[in-house]
């Protein structure tokens, strides 16, 4: 597993990518949409259209990794953060996106509805 510390920074791209990008695609977005160095020791996740698939971008100091998940049902959310290109998380914000938990009024989202 990844140790993402609470130093790790974290950006989301609130516009979707498309979900076929891989390593140089998502490096570009990185670039160029969210004006940020992947070097830099970032995180970065980009999602599809439809918000069911979510990719991360991290480069450790020797390569990088690509991370991917696609939800069987629901879909993942944030706070809208309108105007902007991407939204800054920590890496407890992350971890409760991953887990089903909706930030924009902190609440667990029902089994049926993840």
């Amino acid at each position: 597993m990844l140790p993402f510390t609470s130093s790790t920074r974290i950006f989301l791209a609130l516009e979707p990518v498309d979900m076929r990008k891989q390593f140089n695609g998502l490096w570009s977005a990185a670039v160029e949409r969210l004006g940020e160095d992947p070097k830099g020791g970032a995180l970065f996740g980009f999602i599809n259209k439809d918000r069911t698939r979510l990719k991360l971008l991290y480069w450790d100091g020797t390569g990088v990794w690509v991370l991917a998940k696609r939800l069987e049902q629901g879909r993942f959310s944030w706070p809208a953060d309108a105007g902007k290109a991407k939204l800054a998380l920590t890496a407890e914000a992350l971890a409760l996106i991953l887990g089903g938990i909706d930030l924009r009024s902190g609440t667990l989202k029902a089994w049926y509805e993840r």
